[in-house]
Formats: C-alpha cells, sequence, structure tokens
C-alpha cells in the first residue's frame, strides 16, 4: 500500500469507527483497535462495506504483554535483545504496560482493494475470551483453536474449540510468558510398560544467552581488555 492509500484508509476507520483507534504502524501498516464488545459488528464492515471489503482473513494470533516493555539490561555498546546484550550495563529498565495482558490480533486482507489491515482487540487479563468470528470467515476455525491452545484465549461461539498443536493431556498455553521453558512434564518410552508414559520435567531452567560478549579479533576489531589478560595469562 502507497502512503497515500494508508492515509485515506485510516481516515475511513476514523470516520467510520468513532469508538476505535486507528494507528499507524511500521511499514506503513495500520492496526485497528477494537473494543471487544464491538468485535463483531466491526468485522462484519470491515468485510461488507464497499470502503473496506476485507474478504479475506489472512491470521489469528493471541498475545501475552505481560512482559511487554521489560529490557534486562540498558546498554551503550551493544543492543538491549539477543546474544550482544549485557556489555556496558548503565541501569535496568521496565516499561509498566497498562493495556490488558492478553489480545487477540487479526490480519484482514482486500482482494478487490490491494489493502491490509490489522485489527487488535483486548481480553481480561483473568479469563480472556472474545467473540469468535468464525461466522464471519470460515478461515478462523485452526486459527482461533490454535490461540486458544497457544495461549488459552477462549472464543466465544467457536464450534469446536479444542487443542490443535498439544497433546490432549497437556497442562498450560506453552506461549504464555509465564509457562516455563523447559514445559512441565516430559515423556519416554517405559520398557516395563511398552509404552510411552509422562512424567514430571527433569530439566532445570537455564539462561542460555551470555551477558558478557568477547569479541573475536579474527573477525575485525580488537579484543576486549578482559580477552587480552585472558590470552597473556594463558
Amino acid at each position: 500500500m502507497s502512503k497515500k492509500a494508508v492515509s485515506a484508509l485510516c481516515e475511513k476507520l476514523v470516520a467510520r469507527f468513532p469508538d476505535s483507534q486507528a494507528v499507524h504502524s511500521a511499514q506503513d501498516q495500520i492496526t485497528l483497535e477494537v473494543p471487544a464488545e464491538q468485535l463483531i459488528e466491526t468485522c462484519t464492515a470491515l468485510r461488507d462495506e464497499k470502503d473496506f471489503a476485507f474478504e479475506q482473513l489472512v491470521d489469528v494470533c493471541g498475545v501475552d504483554y505481560s512482559d511487554y516493555g521489560n529490557v534486562d539490561w540498558t546498554t551503550e555498546r551493544a543492543t538491549g535483545t539477543g546474544f550482544s546484550r549485557g556489555r556496558d550495563v548503565v541501569e535496568e529498565k521496565t516499561t509498566a504496560w497498562e493495556k490488558p495482558r492478553f489480545a487477540v490480533v487479526y490480519h484482514l486482507l482486500s482482494h478487490s482493494k490491494n489493502q491490509r489491515l490489522r485489527v487488535r482487540t483486548f481480553a481480561d487479563s483473568e479469563f480472556p475470551k472474545v467473540d469468535s468470528v468464525i461466522d464471519i470467515w470460515s478461515s478462523a476455525n485452526w486459527f482461533e483453536r490454535e490461540a486458544f491452545d497457544m495461549f488459552g484465549i477462549m472464543f466465544e461461539g467457536h464450534p469446536d474449540l479444542r487443542r490443535i498443536l498439544t497433546d490432549y493431556g497437556f497442562i498450560g498455553h506453552p506461549l504464555r510468558k509465564d509457562f516455563p521453558l523447559s514445559g512441565h512434564v516430559e515423556m519416554r518410552y517405559d520398557p516395563d510398560k511398552k509404552r510411552v508414559v509422562y512424567q514430571p520435567v527433569s530439566i532445570a531452567p537455564r539462561i542460555n544467552t551470555p551477558r558478557v560478549i568477547r569479541h573475536d579479533n579474527r573477525y575485525g576489531g580488537e579484543s576486549l581488555p578482559e580477552v587480552k589478560e585472558e590470552q597473556q595469562g594463558s
């Protein structure tokens, strides 16, 4: 979408949905933030009205904002994420998230107008639940089941809301921020019972990200002082 088309669509959205908020995001895309109680009405209008004509639902995904804005370290010589974090620590930084913890994001496509739109609605933090859009876009069926499985978000009105990626007896929702990286249970083959059995996970959680980055002069740049000292000592 061109910048002109993005601006025009944004103006139409603001005029049509005064209780919602249309926000420009990266790569000239638009996110329409919709109150949960108006989700079905808004999505129906986005599909049927000629100014929008979003015939296809491309994807539905859940989001857990419980750790949004939290950074382990603020650095000067390195980024705040990935393997380059943790060098030249300045201070810890935490940005409070004031909106509900869970959100559902819908990615829409209009073939007739060659336009894309992202719709986001928030769900209650304690018992996340939103209305299903399966009667508007049938492609929402498996997408909503995945969001339910991974995030525990309930979709009111879904005809067959059950897990789709994890096992039948799986405990918890793997993409929630508070879900342990090692999980709750593990499975193994029991030679006595001659079948697969489940047991409490035996792997202790660990952090694989190094807190100090040691530059290697073989790939350009000088080694850090502590590296030179170690090399001399050895």
